[in-house]
């Protein structure tokens, strides 16, 4: 898996297609990421001696991590990542589109 986290990414397919967000979590065994702002589900609290009211909350819900594409720094848009390694023998990701380092 290229995406990790802290990573700015675009929905590419799904009924969020299209938002931008940052990479919360990732979840590797599965393929899945959670990104902030996309994929948003309400979850009903029941009331408890804590909270006697109860309440309704918003959570992120993981999508599969092959809907999502990282945002290229320089053109802003949606790219693939390769591995470049440098003369020091340090490996480093980049953008197949403008060839620009991320992260």
């Amino acid at each position: 898996m290229k995406i990790i986290k802290g990573d700015k990414v675009i929905v590419i397919a799904g009924k969020d297609k299209g938002k931008t967000g940052i990479v919360q979590a990732v979840y590797p065994r599965v393929n899945k990421v959670v990104v902030e702002g996309v994929n948003v589900h309400k979850k009903h609290k029941k009331p408890t001696q804590q909270s006697p009211e109860g309440s309704v909350v918003e959570m992120y819900v993981p999508i599969d991590a092959s809907n999502v594409a990282i945002v290229d720094p320089k053109t802003k848009k949606a790219s693939r990542i390769a591995y470049v390694i440098d003369d020091k023998g340090k490996k480093s990701r980049v953008s197949k589109a403008s060839g620009s380092k991320l992260n």
